[in-house]
This record gives C-alpha cells, sequence and structure tokens, in this order.
C-alpha cells in the first residue's frame, strides 16, 4: 500500500481552520477518503464542548513532560502558556497504513516537522482582515477582553510566517475556502512523487513497454 501524504495546516486562532477541516472530513466523495486528523496531546484545560481523545488528549504537565523526554512526541511546542505536542507514532503508523493525515498545528510545529518531513505539505489559513478576525475572536464569547488582545498579537506573529507554507487560501467565504482547501487534496494527491508511490507498477508497464 502506499504511504499516506502528512498535510500541515496553520493559522491565526479564529482563522477557521477547525471548522474547515471538520467540513473537509464530514464531506463525500474521493477527497475525504482515507483522510484523518492527528489529535494533539495539550495540558490546557478543556474548554465547554470538547471532548478527551476527540478534540485533544487532555493530559498534566508532567505526563506531557514525561513523553517528551521519552522522544514520543513528532513535534511540541507551548502556546499561550500550554503545552502542545504530535504523536510520532500515531502519525507514523497512519501513514504507513495508507492515510493521509492533517495535522492542525502553529507555524512553529510545522517548521520543525517539515525539518524532519520534507514531503509534507502545508497549508496555511488566513482572515479577509484584522477586523473579521478581531470580530471572530470576540463572538466565540470564550474569553476575556485581555485575552482577546493577546491572541491577536499572537496572530500577527503567526501570520507572518505564511511564506513558510505550500498553499495559501483565505477564508473570506467559507464554502469557497472548504473548496480550495479540497482542491489542495487533490493537488497533493497527483503529485509526481505520490502519483509514482500508487502507481509504480503501472508506470513501469507504460514506459516498459
Amino acid at each position: 500500500m502506499a504511504r499516506g501524504i502528512l498535510f500541515l495546516i496553520s493559522a491565526p486562532s479564529g482563522a477557521g481552520k477547525t471548522s474547515l477541516v471538520n467540513a473537509l472530513l464530514e464531506a463525500s466523495g474521493e477527497v475525504s477518503a482515507r483522510l484523518c486528523v492527528s489529535v494533539s496531546h495539550t495540558t490546557r484545560e478543556k474548554r465547554p464542548g470538547e471532548e478527551d481523545g476527540r478534540n485533544y488528549h487532555f493530559v498534566n504537565v508532567e505526563e506531557f513532560r514525561k513523553m517528551e523526554a521519552e522522544s514520543a512526541f513528532l513535534e511540541h511546542a507551548e502556546v499561550f502558556g500550554n503545552l502542545y505536542g504530535t504523536s510520532k507514532n500515531w502519525v507514523e503508523e497512519r501513514l504507513a497504513d495508507g492515510w493521509d493525515v492533517i495535522l492542525e498545528i502553529d507555524w512553529q510545529g510545522a517548521a520543525q516537522i517539515q525539518s524532519l518531513l520534507p514531503s509534507a505539505v502545508s497549508i496555511f489559513i488566513l482572515p479577509p482582515s484584522l477586523e473579521s478576525l478581531c470580530e471572530r475572536l470576540t463572538h466565540r464569547g470564550q474569553d476575556k477582553p485581555e485575552v482577546i488582545e493577546q491572541r491577536m498579537a499572537a496572530a500577527v506573529n503567526e501570520m507572518s510566517h505564511f511564506d513558510q507554507a505550500d498553499y495559501l487560501i483565505f477564508n473570506e467565504v467559507f464554502e469557497t475556502a472548504l473548496e480550495d482547501l479540497k482542491a489542495v487534496i487533490r493537488s497533493a494527491r497527483l503529485s509526481w512523487a505520490h502519483q509514482t508511490d500508487v502507481h509504480g507498477e503501472l508506470l513501469k508497464e507504460l514506459i516498459e513497454g
């Protein structure tokens, strides 16, 4: 079985990254087939509606540091005082089984992974404006004004690293952004490297006659 593709999706908080990924997974058709999302480990508190093992693996700092010491993470980072990490074994097993894996990840984590796995495809989701981003963060109703101010400052810093991504998607109209995301998945699956992996025997037959 051909090895899966690793997709790294980054975005500032409030740009709609998680909503787009969820809609992508729920979509019918070939794009969502053999596609899954890695569930990260984190030390932050659960938000209303979140479930352990579905949104994140919620662990305490001691557990996280133990995994870090055992080199269990493909990447890890500290964001807003909380620790986040991606399980190395889980990702490797899914890719080896032919699954395409999505990592929702900040630019630091994406950079770490790209240095280890240059074949990973990186995608950056951007808002149509700073005003709309601030509006989205405010309407969540989950954070205090000072936290929103911190998140806006972090968003500007996050967005300054857009040039490290392979693809940029502006989430102005959700449906359009979703179709753009599907197009990137299709494009990566049609790349020379992946098609050679999937159809190696056929290509050999076509060339050799």
